[in-house]
């Protein structure tokens, strides 16, 4: 192989259906990654500002999930970037997941099409 130096890293939660899913596609495509658990392990404030500012925090920040809608309003009132990796700082499982990083650029979410069209182009 030509290019055993790129090292792709996985990260979310263990027990989420969706990763389970995306770990499962990677294992069946052959593709080597590391997965860095954020709920056991934590998330650096670099990374999630360069996943919010490569995507937007609207897309990095999971509203949909139970840990944001418990929140009270006043936390969810006015968000912004900025407040927004506070909470998710604060509880990762706030983080949309799976975010897959390539090396170059991130995918966040599971789409086995993105992710075969990503895997597939030479970078």
């Amino acid at each position: 192989m030509s290019e055993p130096d790129q090292r792709l890293c996985l990260y979310g939660i263990k027990a989420c259906d969706t990763m389970k899913k995306a770990r499962t596609w990677l294992d069946e495509h052959g593709q080597n990654y590391e997965f860095h658990d954020y709920k056991s392990a934590g998330i650096d404030r670099a990374r999630l500002e360069a996943w919010c500012n490569e995507h937007g925090w609207q897309t990095v920040l999971n509203r949909a999930g139970t840990t944001f809608r418990k929140l009270d309003d006043a936390a969810k009132a006015d968000l912004d970037q900025a407040r927004a990796i506070e909470l998710m700082l604060a509880q990762p499982s706030m983080i949309k997941r799976p975010v897959l990083d390539l090396g170059d650029r991130t995918l966040i979410g599971f789409k086995p099409d993105l992710y075969a069209a990503a895997l597939a182009a030479p970078n």
